[in-house]
C-alpha cells in the first residue's frame, strides 16, 4: 500500500511516498480504505524529529497522522459490536508509532477507535473530527465544570480551540474566547459568549469581561502560566502537550490537568457522540484545503507558516 512518511527527519520536504504492507485486520480491529487524513501540528513534530528518541525501537519509515477518514475494507474477529460493515463510511482516530500513521492509503485500528462518519460531510471533513474532537471533549471532561460556569478558551480559532467552543456551548457552560481581530468573528460565530484580543494581558482581560475570575481554562493556544489570574480560586485549567503546572503549584487551590487525547483513543462512544452533534449541527466542521497524497509536503509548509483555520486535509 502507499503512504506518505519519512526515512530521514527533516523539513516538510523530508516527506515522501513510501510502500508497505497491506494491512490486515487482527482480532477486535477494522481495516479503513483511507480516503482522507487530516493534518495537524503534532504531525510536523514526528516529521521534524522532535520525537526521535520515541521511535528509536521502531525502523522508519516512520507515518504520521492521526485523523483518518474511508470506507471499512475488513473486519477482524470479535468486531461485531462496533456495528460496522464493509462498505460503511467511517472516521477514526490513530495512536502512531513508527510506519503506523493516518498518512496512509489503508490502516488497521482498534474497532473502538472508529466510528460511522457525520452523516451529509464528505471525507475531508469527517478526517477533521476525531482526534481534535476527542481532545476537545476529554479536556472539557476532565475540567468537569458544572453547567451554567464560565470557561475561558485560548487558540478559540484553532482545530481543538474551536471544538472545544462550541462542545462547550452544548454542556451548557458559558464561554469566553481569546482571538485575534481577524478571527474574532469566527469565534463569535463558533458560539463564544465573550470575545476577548488575545496577546499580552489576556488573562486579565478574560477575568475582566467574565465579570470575576473563570471557574477553568482549556489553553489551546499553550499559554500555561500565564493564564493562571483569569481562574478563580479552586479553578481548573486543562492543558494540551501534557503541561502540568508549575513546580510547587499556583497556589488559591488551582489545579492543572494535562489532556492526552490517547486516553479516549479507544472511546467509541464518545467519538459517536461527537458524530452525533455535528448531524445535530452543535459542531461544526472546518476543511481548510485539500492536497492530493503526494503533494504533502506543501501542507506542512503550509501549516508550519501559522495562520491556517481548520485543518488541511490530505487525499488519497
Amino acid at each position: 500500500m502507499r503512504a506518505i512518511g519519512v526515512t530521514e527527519f527533516g523539513g516538510p520536504e523530508a516527506l515522501h511516498v513510501v510502500e508497505l504492507p497491506d494491512p490486515q485486520p487482527g482480532p477486535g480491529e477494522v481495516v479503513v480504505e483511507v480516503a482522507a487524513a487530516a493534518v495537524s501540528p503534532t504531525d510536523t513534530l514526528l516529521r521534524n524529529g522532535a520525537r526521535a528518541e520515541a521511535l528509536r525501537k521502531d525502523p522508519p519509515p516512520y507515518v504520521p497522522g492521526m485523523d483518518v477518514a474511508g470506507t471499512v475494507a475488513a473486519l477482524g474477529e470479535g468486531t461485531g459490536d462496533a456495528g460496522l460493515a464493509v462498505g460503511d463510511r467511517v472516521m477514526g482516530i490513530v495512536v502512531p508509532s513508527g510506519s503506523h500513521g493516518g498518512y496512509s492509503s489503508r490502516i488497521a485500528l482498534p474497532a473502538d477507535s472508529v466510528a460511522p462518519a457525520p452523516a451529509g460531510t464528505d471525507h475531508a471533513a469527517a478526517a477533521t473530527l476525531p482526534m481534535n474532537g476527542l481532545t476537545a471533549r476529554l479536556a472539557l471532561d476532565l475540567l468537569a465544570l458544572p453547567a451554567g460556569a464560565t470557561i475561558a478558551v485560548t487558540g478559540a480559532a484553532g482545530a481543538f480551540g474551536g471544538y472545544v467552543v462550541q462542545l462547550a456551548r452544548a454542556d451548557g457552560l458559558r464561554v469566553v474566547a481569546d482571538a485575534s481581530e481577524t478571527d474574532e468573528q469566527l469565534v463569535r460565530d463558533l458560539g463564544a459568549d465573550l470575545v476577548v484580543r488575545r496577546g499580552d494581558g489576556v488573562a486579565e482581560r478574560m477575568r475582566a469581561a467574565a465579570g470575576g475570575g473563570v471557574a477553568g481554562i482549556a489553553d489551546g493556544s499553550l499559554q500555561t502560566d500565564e493564564l493562571v489570574p483569569a481562574l478563580a480560586d479552586g479553578g481548573r485549567i486543562a492543558t494540551v502537550r501534557g503541561y502540568g503546572g508549575p513546580e510547587g503549584g499556583s497556589g488559591r487551590g488551582i489545579t492543572w490537568h494535562p489532556v492526552w487525547v490517547r486516553d479516549y483513543a479507544r472511546n467509541r462512544a464518545a467519538l459517536d457522540r461527537l458524530r452525533e452533534q455535528v448531524e445535530a449541527g452543535q459542531v461544526t466542521l472546518r476543511v481548510a484545503g485539500t492536497v492530493p497524497a503526494d503533494e504533502a509536503a506543501e501542507t506542512h509548509r503550509r501549516l508550519e507558516a501559522g495562520g491556517v483555520r481548520g485543518r488541511l486535509v490530505i487525499t488519497f
